[in-house]
């Protein structure tokens, strides 16, 4: 599988609008690696085509050839490299509508940026097949060089995992599958080898893949790697970046703790801090902005940052609440929606913890997202919720303050309003808590 390496390229972008404070992009290039790196192994969802005729998507589907006659209950469908290239250029093939194009741009938070988007389709799926051969068993076949055609494509017995345990990256290298496909570099199209790893999981009648592959940088004699997505496409875009250290570079994986998401910092020292910005996959480069402050004066959703401000009002008594308000404290900010099951699991640990705290110590604030205020209501009587309850809607917007992509999402915030964890739960969430008031 080849290796692309692109040589580097400094540039500098500056704000000229008069009195507009000036602030430098540095871009630093990329090289794409084959694995998972420092990364935790992940993996996403993969439907077959839908019948419904009424499917968005279904203009979309690609025309395959090749399948097996001999295959019962043959099923096709396809994998994004790129899923907003994709939505972009099948809007203007006018096979998506304009109405359902800008509601994947709300529902993804995504302004498309047209000049890193190629108007010429690109081939930036990869196709898929499964079915039972004559013996009854389940057969797949990529179309590992995108040609559509299966015919030339060896059909396999893909695996099976148990997504209840934790999945190593030796188990992938064991099943890893090149194929190929298109993206824009340079404003260029380009043709590109990836390796697709993908499984069924007979739990839940559910197929699963990712793309084994992540990005490296080097700046200031540091080395960085960039995981695309979690591995479920490789747009590069919602990325992560981790600052290379020994044991990561010996096999150790980080910890999501130590991940930098697009808008956090990166703290070379205390006094040399970058926002990271991301990926041009376009330009290949990864943007870094230097910052002005020191890292005690930034406020991020990152560990050892200042918290991000924020401002709601209780759900039930309409007290109004701040981050300030808690000064003084240890804070534990929930974040769960009322259909989230890990959410409802965890609610009588943080119920039986609660009752139990010293309130001038520590305390605990609820933004429930994504839920009707009706649902809320029922939850607060059912599991006897007492602690403060935020409804965060758009216009409030504390779930996009604080970069929650998921539930549950918790951060500890310490008496100075400094993030000190983030993500506990459970025993590991009472235990710290105790740590604290201990000290």
């Amino acid at each position: 599988m080849k290796q692309t390496v692109f040589f580097p390229v400094i540039a500098a972008a500056l704000c000229l609008i008069p009195g507009c404070k000036q602030e430098k992009t540095i871009e630093i290039p990329i090289s794409i690696q084959n694995g998972y790196g420092p990364f935790r192994l992940s993996l996403g969802g993969v439907s077959p085509d839908s019948g419904d005729e009424n499917n968005p998507w279904k203009k979309t589907y690609l025309q395959v050839t090749g399948i097996p006659d001999e295959w019962t209950d043959a099923k096709k469908g396809d994998i994004d490299a790129n899923i907003y290239q994709t939505v972009y250029q099948n809007c203007l093939q006018g096979n998506i509508s304009q109405e359902w194009y800008e509601e994947l741009q709300k529902a993804w938070d995504w302004i498309p940026d047209t000049l890193n988007l190629s108007k010429e389709p690109l081939k930036c799926k990869i196709a898929f097949a499964f079915g039972k051969d004559a013996a009854g068993e389940t057969r797949m076949v990529i179309d590992a060089n995108n040609n559509l055609d299966f015919s030339d494509d060896v059909p396999f017995t893909p695996p099976e995992v148990d997504i209840s345990g934790s999945l190593d990256d030796s188990t992938a290298s064991r099943h890893l599958i090149p194929v190929t496909y298109e993206r824009l570099s340079n404003n260029r199209i380009v043709r590109e080898d990836a390796a697709l790893f993908i499984v069924y999981v007979p739990s839940y009648n559910l197929w699963m893949c990712n793309f084994s592959q992540h990005a490296r940088a080097t700046f200031k004699e540091r080395e960085f790697a960039i995981s695309s997505a979690g591995f479920t496409n490789l747009s590069y875009r919602k990325t992560e970046l981790v600052m290379m250290n020994d044991s990561l570079k010996d096999g150790k994986k980080i910890s999501r703790d130590d991940m930098i998401s697009e808008n956090e910092y990166l703290a070379l020292f205390d006094d040399e801090v970058y926002k990271y910005k991301g990926v041009d996959m376009n330009r290949n480069v990864m943007l870094l902005e230097k910052t002005d402050l020191p890292k005690n004066r930034l406020y991020s959703t990152q560990t050892g940052f200042k918290a991000v401000p924020f401002e709601g009002s209780d759900f039930k008594s309409k007290t109004s609440i701040t981050l300030d308000s808690y000064k003084g404290k240890y804070l534990l900010i929930d974040f769960w929606a009322v259909w989230c099951g890990p959410c409802i699991q965890e609610l009588p640990n943080l119920k039986t913890m609660y009752d139990s705290l010293d309130k001038s110590k520590v305390e605990i604030i609820g933004i429930v997202c994504e839920s009707p205020p009706d649902a809320l209501e029922t939850m607060i009587e059912q599991y006897g919720i007492t602690w403060p309850q935020i409804l965060s809607d758009e216009t409030s917007a504390i779930k996009q303050k604080y970069n929650v992509s998921g539930y549950p999402t918790t951060f500890l915030i310490d008496p100075d309003g400094v993030i000190i964890a983030k993500d506990l739960r459970g025993k590991e969430l009472e235990n710290k808590i105790n740590e604290l008031i201990a000290e």
